[in-house]
């Protein structure tokens, strides 16, 4: 069987299972031989994005860049995993417009409460401290999705289970 190509972007707020999830589909993926790879909106920023900041501009032209890749990747009939917060509505439906049919939107849910407790990067306590501005969830906002292909809620479902879901709904879009 082959797969076809497919952008799975991932939408939520900083600490809802984004990443985590991401790189447990790749691996998963990549065990049934699908070409598959992660573009994760921290390590974008780190390199292609760097020069970037977080005014409206500079998240729209973030968006705009990584959808471009992720419809290249996909064009070539690899699973792209793109972990973004993506925090407005206008920046999914313009990554949607750049991608075309093969965008897959899924939206990774959990309160701002929870993402707070799992704040492993301390991201949020220095956003609530100001040391950080424009911070989704805190000084900026986070729209959820209108109308995702998915949500996966990471407060109700653990690992295990959130995998499954996502790796199932991924799955059927993938396959020829």
């Amino acid at each position: 069987m082959s797969a076809s190509g497919l952008v799975v972007w991932m939408t939520g707020l900083s600490g809802s299972g984004k990443s985590t999830l991401a790189h447990k589909l790749c691996d998963k993926l990549k065990k049934e031989d699908i070409r598959a790879v992660i573009l994760d909106g921290d390590t974008l920023r780190a390199g292609l994005n760097k020069d970037l900041g977080f005014s409206d501009d500079d998240r729209k032209e973030n968006i705009r860049r990584t959808a471009e890749v992720a419809k290249l990747l996909s064009h070539n009939g690899i699973v792209v995993i793109a972990a973004l917060i993506t925090p407005f509505q206008s920046l999914r439906d313009l990554a949607k417009d750049v991608i075309g049919d093969e965008y897959f939107e899924v939206f990774i849910h959990a309160s701002l409460e929870t993402c707070e407790k799992r704040d492993v990067k301390g991201l949020y306590k220095k956003a609530r401290t100001g040391a950080l501005s424009s911070f989704t969830g805190i000084s900026s906002g986070f729209e959820p999705p209108l109308n995702p292909d998915l949500i996966i809620h990471t407060e109700q479902l653990n690992e295990s289970e959130s995998l499954e879901s996502l790796y199932a709904a991924v799955s059927g879009r993938i396959y020829l």
